[in-house]
């Protein structure tokens, strides 16, 4: 066999290589190889059968204890029942008439047993296991010598499946592995010199000792070899976008002087901080060159990092160009529309009578508007007259039109999908637009190193100076009701002293039974994962807004002024409720994550989350930041029914334990898992990282990272080392690779 691409019938035969094809996903002699171990164990060490689950499958390495054989009472034959132990733990092995095999199992035999859990009569049992015995002891020394020996030998532990048990694919990877021969390694993705510099086995001894390691030292050298193709492959398709991108036209907006921009800087009753200062200055030089911006903007909640978006398109504006904001939902472009038009007073009221020297207009495009209301903005935009559009995804329809967009601003950029923000992108007419993502969840490095590896990241840390500190607790309302019950009262002891409180709920409720209805990709990426599926099938369904309000309203919180607000509203609905709430007519207002992220109302001082272990840890923290956004204190209270024990319980005390969103990012992606870092999946169920980990492989990353610029910009059609293009385009695939053409 001379290459990876061999298909596994060819090697294997037609009937395991459907068994690995069905069962695994395994076509290629590539694709088994890269199928790595899950774990290694030794022959001399027993299996702790305590903690088997019913209906897991599973592959457990025990000693035979105890074999009886006796008759079936309702159907003929006889059962063989074999008990296996760990020392500590006991399995019951049956077998139906299959007595032959009392003379291979027999007590004090050690093996593998595999099959699926089950339970009879109060006792876990796997009924007609395949098993593979470990030979006898003998009694002579070099017998014994070889007995240690071949006890110590690291045994590979793969993902397997009912069909397929770990040592079958341990046979058919050796087989594979004993016809690759040497010319497999002019397959290497890694060029020689990579290789030199940092110390790395070639591909074929990567595999063999993965999968026949010897020692352990073995296992970390493979390990470390085939973290680097996962790392430089992946760097290499991110280096060439970059390279690509850098190369595109864009016509330049550099800062003009004595313009809009300035007037506003003038204008602004705070001094910014050191960080958007900062910030605010790489990213104005970005615009004034002639290729386009692709920037992502990170900070923390409550960091200031709209007003820096509002600088940039300002300048833009001063250009002579235009800048959008597109914003995942509409009550949070309504809120961006509101707060710009705020911020701007007299310079948002650009050829109306009022409006200041170098005026534009802000203008507002949703979905739901009225017909009057969307012609004026649509005009507005097509135009030129609205340097700044606010909008949703209504901006991306066809018949938008810009009359020189320079500049998109897209908000949480984690709710949209690819296709949404390269169709917005187009419509620039003279070249491609700056572009500048902004996300409120802090990143770890390698994320941004990854998974927003195309784009040049700057963060901000520095929060304004006047940001009031936000307590949060966990209130486990199952384990301690009373604590339910204190929790209302300190929200009617807040709207005693004239604040305003939130409670949010994870669904709408009514004949609804999914959460917030948002615009496609606006979910909560992290939720489903979160859970981790470790919540039983009988749970109760997730507290409901509207069921949550009626409660409070007539309850608890009699006598309080409650209303509610969630994704079915009206458009107008909507924001007459946030416009009440914002100018304090309303005391409590329960929602769903419709005001997760933008809503900044500095009167409310305490945010409830209901049902909060069914959110993950990101958008924990985004809801945690509507609250302290002036200079009252914030109070966050998670409620759960959640018991101590759960997973679920460790994400909010993680929660609780601190307000540094860069921590919890951490947390989050190791709750997660890394997910597929170029497709749209954003959890840990399918990754395209095999052995590569972002949170304990940082300074790889790196090093990966460096390597691939540097190669990439030596070669950008990677001609001298056809191995890396034929790896590149094997990642990417044809879905991927348009994903990263779009990004």
């Amino acid at each position: 066999m001379k290459t990876l691409d061999e298909p596994l019938r060819r090697t294997l035969g037609d009937r395991t290589a459907k068994k690995l094809a069905t069962a695994l996903d395994l076509h290629t002699a590539g694709d088994l190889l890269r199928h790595y171990p899950r774990r290694y164990a030794t022959r001399g060490e027993l299996t702790d059968l305590a903690g088997l689950a019913e209906g897991e499958q599973v592959t457990v390495m025990a000693e035979v204890s105890r074999v009886s054989t006796r008759r079936m009472r309702n159907r003929r034959g006889s059962l063989l029942e074999v008990v296996v132990t760990d020392g500590r733990g006991r399995l019951t092995l049956t077998f139906f008439n299959q007595q032959w095999r009392e003379r291979e199992l027999v007590p004090g035999r050690r093996g593998l047993f595999a099959g699926k859990v089950s339970a009879f009569r109060g006792h876990r049992q796997l009924a007609h296991p395949e098993y593979q015995l470990f030979p006898a002891d003998s009694g002579d020394g070099a017998a014994e010598d070889r007995a240690r020996a071949f006890a110590e030998e690291l045994i590979p532990v793969y993902a397997a499946s009912a069909d397929v048990a770990s040592w079958k694919i341990a046979q058919c990877v050796g087989i594979v592995l004993d016809q690759l021969d040497e010319q497999a390694d002019e397959a290497d993705p890694l060029p020689p010199e990579l290789r030199a510099r940092h110390r790395l086995p070639g591909l074929r001894a990567a595999y063999e000792g993965i999968h026949r390691p010897g020692d352990q030292a073995d296992v970390g050298r493979a390990r470390r070899r085939l973290k680097w193709d996962e790392a430089f492959v992946l760097q290499v398709a991110l280096a060439a976008r970059r390279r690509e991108a850098q190369a595109l036209p864009a016509r330049p907006r550099p800062r003009r002087t004595g313009g809009l921009l300035s007037a506003f800087d003038d204008a602004l009753p705070f001094t910014l901080t050191d960080g958007q200062r900062e910030v605010g200055e790489t990213i104005a030089a970005d615009l004034g060159s002639t290729h386009p911006m692709h920037r992502l903007l990170q900070g923390d909640v409550g960091a200031g990092k709209t007003l820096v978006a509002l600088r940039a398109m300002l300048q833009v504006v001063d250009a002579g160009g235009q800048a959008v904001l597109l914003a995942p939902t509409e009550v949070l472009a309504q809120q961006h529309h509101r707060s710009i038009t705020a911020m701007l007073g007299p310079l948002a009221e650009g050829g109306r009578l009022g409006g200041a020297e170098h005026a534009t207009r802000v203008a507002l495009l949703t979905g739901s508007q009225g017909a009057a209301a969307r012609r004026e903005a649509l005009l507005d935009a097509a135009s030129g007259a609205a340097g700044v559009v606010v909008g949703t995804h209504a901006l991306l329809q066809e018949h938008v039109s810009f009359a020189d967009l320079g500049l998109v601003v897209v908000d949480e950029q984690h709710r949209f999908g690819v296709e949404q923000r390269d169709a917005l992108r187009e419509k620039a007419a003279d070249g491609r637009p700056h572009v500048l993502v902004m996300t409120a969840t802090p990143i770890p490095r390698t994320v941004a190193m990854t998974v927003y590896g195309d784009l040049d990241v700057v963060a901000l840390t520095q929060l304004p100076a006047g940001r009031a500190p936000v307590a949060t607790h966990v209130v486990p309302a199952q384990d301690k009701p009373h604590f339910v019950a204190r929790a209302w009262e300190r929200v009617r002891e807040e709207v005693g002293q004239g604040r305003q409180v939130y409670v949010v709920c994870p669904r709408i409720g009514g004949t609804e039974t999914d959460a917030d209805e948002e615009p496609a990709g606006a979910g909560a990426p992290e939720e489903s994962a979160a859970s981790g599926g470790e919540e039983p099938a009988a749970r109760r369904p997730p507290l409901a807004v509207l069921d949550v309000a009626a409660e409070l309203a007539e309850g608890p919180l009699a006598g309080l002024r409650v209303a509610a607000l969630h994704g079915r509203l009206a458009p107008d609905e909507k924001d007459g409720v946030m416009r009440r709430f914002a100018e304090g007519g309303i005391d409590v207002l329960v929602a769903t994550t419709v005001i997760e992220v933008g809503v900044d109302v500095p009167n409310a001082s305490v945010m409830v989350i209901m049902d909060a272990d069914r959110f993950g840890v990101s958008q924990l923290h985004q809801l945690r930041g509507r609250v302290g956004r002036g200079s009252l204190p914030g109070l966050c209270l998670l409620v759960t029914d959640a018991p101590e024990a759960a997973p679920a319980r460790e994400r909010l005390a993680a929660v609780a334990a601190t307000t540094d969103g860069f921590e919890l990012s951490r947390v989050d992606l190791e709750q997660r898992r890394e997910g597929d870092v170029l497709g749209a999946a954003q959890s840990g169920r399918r990754s395209s990282l095999r052995l590569l980990t972002l949170i304990r492989d940082e300074e790889l990353i790196r090093e990966a990272r460096d390597e691939a610029a540097a190669f990439v910009g030596a070669d950008p059609d990677l001609a001298t080392h056809p191995p890396l293009a034929a790896a590149l385009r094997e990642l990417l695939g044809d879905e991927r690779a348009e994903f990263l053409e779009k990004t």
